[in-house]
C-alpha cells in the first residue's frame, strides 16, 4: 500500500507530463499499426483470428503492441525521469493482453460451448484482480499470506501460493497449446495434408504432445517435483488395466481408424443397423449423421471390432431404394419400365448406372417392387431425394392407371371341395 501511496505522491512531478505524452504516442502507434495490419490481413481468416476481432482493435494485436511500446518506453525513461504513469499502465495493459488472449483462443477453439462465457468472465475477474493488487502494492502481501497456508498431499506439503501459480500457469499453457495447435492445423496442415483423416490424427497427436510438454514446463516452473509423476503414471496404468479398459480401447481404436483410413470423414457407412454419413472422427468416438439429420455417437471400439459397410469406398456413389406394392392385375414388365423412367427424371439420381425396378416379392397384398437408384456420395439430403422420387413415382402411377394394391387375392372353396384363386379386378384403363 505504501508503494501505491508513493506513486500517487509522485504524480505531481514534472515527469508526469512527459510520461503522458509518451503514453499517448505509444497508444497511437499501436492503434495505427494494428489498423494497417488489419487491412492487409485476409478477410476470410479475420473472424477466426486471435489477433483481430470484428473490429481491428478488438483482438490481441492492439493491447499487445501497446504493452510492448509502453514497457520499452518505461525502461528508456526510467534512466532519466521518475516514472509513475507508465508503471500504472503496464499491469493494466498486461491484464488486457491476458484477457484478450484467453477469450479469443477459447472462442475460436470452442465456438459453440455454453461454458466458455462463464470461463471468460472468471479469467477477466482474475486478471483484473491481480492487476489491481499489483498497482496498489498489495500483491507481495497477498503472496506472503498464500505462502503461509500449506496443503498436505500425503507426505508432500505444498503451500497455497505454489498451488495457485501452478493452476494459473497450467491454464495459460493449455490455452497457448490450443492456439498453437489450431494455428498449425489451419495454416500448415490444411495446406500440406489433403486427407482429412491424416490431418485429424496429426492434429490430435500434435495437440497431445504440446499439452504434455507445456504441462511439464509449467509444473517445473512452479517448483513441482516431476519425479512424483512416476507414481501417478503407475496409478494410471493400474486404472487403465482395471476400470478404464473401454476408454483406453476407444482412444486406441480412434488412432487406428485415422491411421489406417479404412473409414474416412464423409464416407457413407452402415453399422449395427444404422446407415449414415461420417461427419467427424474423434479420438474416443465417431459421429454418424443419418438421413433425418440426427447424429449418433458410436464408440471407436465398435467401429474396429464390428462389421462396418463402407458404401462410399468402392464406387463413389450411394444406393438408395424405394419400395411399393402394386396390384396383381398390373402388367409387370410395363410397370417396371415406366417406374424406372420416372425415377430417372429426378435431378440428383445418377443415370449411370440407370435406376432399376425389381420384383422383390409376391406378397399377400400384391407384387412388391423395389426401385433401386444411385446418388453421388457427396449428397447428404437423402430424405429429400427419396421424397422427389416418391413424388415422380406417384405421378407415374396415376398417369398410367397402375393401381397400388389394397387387398390381397382371395382363395375361395368351390362346391366340389376344391380351391380357386379369385383374381383382383383389372384396372379399367388397362382393360
Amino acid at each position: 500500500m505504501n508503494e501505491f501511496t508513493q506513486l500517487l505522491n509522485e504524480l505531481n512531478s514534472v515527469s508526469t507530463a512527459v510520461e503522458g505524452l509518451v503514453l499517448v504516442v505509444c497508444l497511437l502507434l499501436a492503434f495505427g499499426i494494428t489498423k494497417i495490419l488489419f487491412k492487409s490481413a485476409d478477410p476470410a481468416t479475420v473472424k477466426t483470428s486471435v489477433w483481430f476481432g470484428q473490429r481491428f482493435f478488438d483482438g490481441l494485436m492492439f493491447p499487445l503492441l501497446a504493452l510492448i511500446l509502453t514497457y520499452a518506453s518505461k525502461e528508456v525513461l526510467i534512466h532519466s525521469y521518475q516514472v509513475v504513469i507508465l508503471k500504472l499502465v503496464v499491469p493494466i495493459l498486461m491484464a488486457t493482453v491476458i484477457i484478450r488472449l484467453m477469450t479469443r483462443v477459447l472462442s475460436s477453439v470452442f465456438p459453440d460451448s455454453p461454458g466458455i462465457a462463464m470461463l471468460e468472465r472468471f479469467i477477466a475477474f482474475t486478471a483484473w484482480a491481480v492487476s489491481a493488487l499489483w498497482v496498489t502494492g498489495l500483491l507481495p502481501v497477498v503472496m506472503q499470506e498464500l505462502e503461509s497456508i500449506h496443503l498436505n498431499f500425503g507426505r508432500t506439503r505444498v503451500d497455497l501460493r505454489t498451488f495457485v501459480e501452478g493452476l494459473l500457469s497450467s491454464g495459460l499453457v493449455l490455452v497457448l497449446t490450443l492456439w498453437i495447435s489450431s494455428t498449425l492445423e489451419r495454416e500448415v496442415l490444411a495446406k500440406a495434408v489433403i486427407d482429412l483423416s491424416i490431418r485429424k490424427v496429426t492434429t490430435n497427436v500434435l495437440r497431445a504432445l504440446l499439452t504434455f510438454i507445456g504441462l511439464l514446463i509449467a509444473l517445473s516452473a512452479v517448483g513441482v517435483d516431476l519425479t512424483a509423476l512416476s507414481v501417478l503414471g503407475g496409478g494410471l496404468g493400474v486404472g487403465l488395466g482395471l476400470g478404464l479398459q473401454k476408454l483406453a480401447a476407444n482412444y486406441v481404436s480412434g488412432f487406428v481408424i485415422l491411421l489406417e483410413r479404412s473409414i474416412r470423414i464423409g464416407d457413407q457407412v452402415r453399422i449395427a443397423g444404422l446407415e449414415g454419413r461420417i461427419t467427424d472422427i474423434k479420438t474416443r468416438y465417431t459421429l454418424v449423421q443419418d438421413a433425418s439429420g440426427r447424429e449418433t455417437v458410436i464408440p471407436n471400439e465398435l467401429m474396429v471390432s464390428d462389421k462396418v459397410e463402407n458404401l462410399s469406398r468402392a464406387y463413389g456413389r450411394v444406393l438408395l431404394t424405394v419400395t411399393l406394392t402394386v396390384d396383381y392385375a398390373c402388367p409387370v414388365a410395363h410397370t417396371q419400365e415406366v417406374l424406372g423412367a420416372a425415377c430417372a427424371k429426378a435431378k440428383r439420381v445418377l443415370l449411370s448406372p440407370a435406376p432399376k425396378v425389381l420384383v422383390a416379392n409376391l406378397g399377400a397384398d400384391g407384387i412388391d417392387l423395389v426401385i433401386a437408384f444411385w446418388v453421388d456420395e457427396n449428397e447428404s439430403a437423402w430424405l429429400s431425394i427419396k421424397s422427389e422420387v416418391n413424388t415422380l413415382v406417384l405421378e407415374c402411377l396415376r398417369s398410367e392407371g397402375i393401381a397400388i394394391s389394397t387387398n390381397a387375392p382371395k382363395v375361395v372353396r368351390l362346391v366340389d371341395g376344391s380351391f380357386s384363386l379369385v383374381p383382383l379386378t383389372v384396372n379399367p384403363k388397362k382393360g
